[in-house]
C-alpha cells in the first residue's frame, strides 16, 4: 500500500473520529445563558430573603463567580453575595420587661406617715 491511499474510509470510522457538532453548540449556549441563570437565581434568593437589590446591580456583577464547578448557579455563592445586603435585625421594644426608656422615671415615694418622715 502506498502512503497516499485515498480510498474512502468506512462510515463507522468517520463518525468515531469526528466530534459531535451539537455538543459544541450546546456547551456554547449553556455558557452563554449560565450568567443569566445565575442572575435569576440571585434575584430569586434576594426576593425570598426580603432584600431589595440596588437598581442595575446585576448588570455590573461578574456572574461567572456565581457558577459552580458544573456550570450551574451555586446557591452557596449567591447566599454569600447576599449576606452584605441583609437588613439589620429589628428587636422588639421589650416593654414591660423591666426598666425601659419609655417608662416613667423611678421616683422615690415619700411616706405620708409622720413617724417615717425625717
Amino acid at each position: 500500500m502506498s502512503e497516499n491511499d485515498t480510498s474512502p474510509k468506512p462510515r463507522e470510522e468517520q463518525t468515531k473520529t469526528a466530534p459531535d457538532p451539537t455538543e459544541a453548540i450546546r456547551t456554547e449556549i449553556h455558557r452563554e445563558y449560565a450568567g443569566k441563570l445565575a442572575q435569576a437565581e440571585m434575584k430569586t434568593q434576594a426576593a425570598k430573603a426580603g432584600i431589595a437589590l440596588p437598581e442595575g446591580f446585576a448588570d455590573y456583577l461578574d456572574t461567572s463567580k456565581l457558577l459552580g464547578e458544573d456550570g450551574q448557579p451555586s446557591s452557596e455563592a449567591v447566599a454569600k453575595l447576599l449576606e452584605s445586603f441583609q437588613p439589620e435585625p429589628k428587636f422588639p421594644q421589650l416593654a414591660g420587661t423591666g426598666r425601659s426608656r419609655d417608662a416613667a422615671p423611678l421616683v422615690r415615694h415619700v411616706s405620708l406617715d409622720a413617724r417615717r418622715r425625717k
